[in-house]
């Protein structure tokens, strides 16, 4: 058995589509198995880059099988729209496979994710308004329509109904919005079934037997640790498990599956949207690595909020995904500091604390603690193993490793798949 599933160790955007592109190349499936589009994989290909939303990263090579697995909601309009753009630069799109048992994201989801976050006001979550979290309010409300729905007309067509007027109701009466049109929903979503039927198989059935037969299969994290519906910084996360255990369910395999647990995190922190963060550094520091490491969303482009390394999060992270690895990504934009700091622990009061707390009261009123340690300056993006490094960012990674206790595999010195160092194989 050779699997390996991949998590944002932080708030995502990590770097996650690199590393899960550079080991994609060995593997025989890559799987996703939450979220939506409303997450983005920037892969860089040569001079090349391919912005993923929904496809697995995978897709660059013509041999892998990618799954879009149970736990994903699939709009088919974005997916539809991401293969015209993959086939027009020459990628095959074959191999993908979606799970029949995956909720569908309707015109009504999206209305209804964008008046009800304005309705927030001030307490805007943030939200990509891409109707990713209706979506999931349908599906754990057992009112939601799967991909099997949506393959037979007439189980379509009545369950589709049901929602719409329910829908209309909503957003006349609660928002005061504009409905949908029940006709032209209908049409188009049998267009887009006829269009994707040759894509929809049983998944589980797929990803099950593809690890019997001892293929390496990788699993694809969108969003990160801390944007998980119960254990991130809750409510401003994602509306789905983008942790290690929302894969056994999310693409219908048992826990005993999973071997390896690579968490992907920046050398730094970077957040977007609203919430507490306790290493941001909302002044030149963070502006210097906000340009330096180019932090705008790959999906919204939305400037990130940038900050030091948080070991407290880091480490909460790895407990509770159960982490066996971390891939240090963008070490680069950390050049020219004459110091860089992480935080060890945080102070409360007069309290010291050294775990991660999950009221964002308590969060927000925390100090970091910080180690200060000497930077470096010299340009690492040439280098090929972790001895070539200098010095002092040897120091930085082994002192992550210290404080988080789990080895760092992997270190990222730039965007390209060659700028990546592998200390230790990730694949068994």
């Amino acid at each position: 058995m050779s699997t390996v599933v991949i998590v944002g160790a932080q708030w995502g955007d990590e770097g996650k589509g690199k590393i899960i592109d550079f080991l994609a190349a060995q593997a025989d499936v890559v799987v996703r198995g939450q979220g939506g589009n409303n997450a983005g994989h920037t892969v860089v290909v040569g001079d090349k880059k391919y912005a993923l939303h929904l496809v697995p990263s995978g897709i660059l090579y013509p041999e892998t099988i990618n799954i879009i697995g149970n736990g994903v909601v699939f709009d088919p309009e974005g997916f539809l729209k991401e293969v015209q753009q993959l086939e027009a630069e020459g990628v095959s799109t074959e191999n993908i496979k979606i799970s029949d048992r995956a909720h569908v994201i309707f015109p009504y989801h999206k209305v209804i994710d964008e008046l009800s976050e304005a309705a927030r006001g001030a307490k805007k979550i943030g939200t990509t308004k891409k109707g990713i979290g209706p979506c999931y309010m349908d599906k754990v409300e057992r009112s939601g329509i799967r991909i099997c729905d949506l393959m037979d007309r007439e189980v379509f067509i009545e369950k589709v109904t049901q929602q719409i007027e329910k829908k209309n109701e909503i957003i006349e009466k609660i928002y005061k919005g504009k409905s949908v049109n029940k006709e032209e929903i209908i049409e188009k979503y049998l267009e887009y079934a006829d269009k994707i039927r040759p894509y929809v198989d049983d998944t589980t059935v797929i990803v099950y037997d593809e690890i019997i037969k001892d293929k390496k299969v990788l699993f694809e994290g969108a969003q990160g640790t801390l944007l998980d519906i119960d254990l991130g910084t809750y409510p401003y996360v994602t509306s789905s498990h983008p942790i290690s255990g929302g894969f056994t369910v999310g693409s219908g395999i048992g826990p005993n599956m999973i071997e390896e647990v690579l968490g992907i995190a920046k050398a730094y922190t970077t957040r977007v949207g609203k919430g507490p963060f306790v290493t941001e550094q909302d002044n030149e520091t963070g502006d210097k690595i906000r340009v330096a490491g180019n932090e705008f969303g790959t999906t919204t482009g939305r400037p990130r909020r940038c900050g030091w390394f948080d070991a407290v999060m880091l480490k909460y992270s790895a407990r509770v995904n159960g982490m066996t690895s971390i891939a240090l990504m963008l070490l680069d934009v950390l050049t020219g500091f004459d110091k860089i700091r992480i935080c060890t622990a945080y102070r409360l009061g007069d309290k010291e604390i050294h775990n991660f707390p999950a009221s964002l009261k308590t969060l927000s009123q925390c100090e970091p603690i910080y180690e200060e340690l000497d930077g470096w300056t010299e340009d690492i993006t040439g280098a090929k193993t972790f001895e070539e490094l200098p010095v002092n960012a040897q120091k930085y990674v082994k002192r992550i490793e210290e404080l988080v206790g789990v080895p760092v595999k992997i270190v990222s010195v730039g965007p390209k798949r060659s700028q990546t160092i592998v200390r230790d194989k990730i694949f068994k």
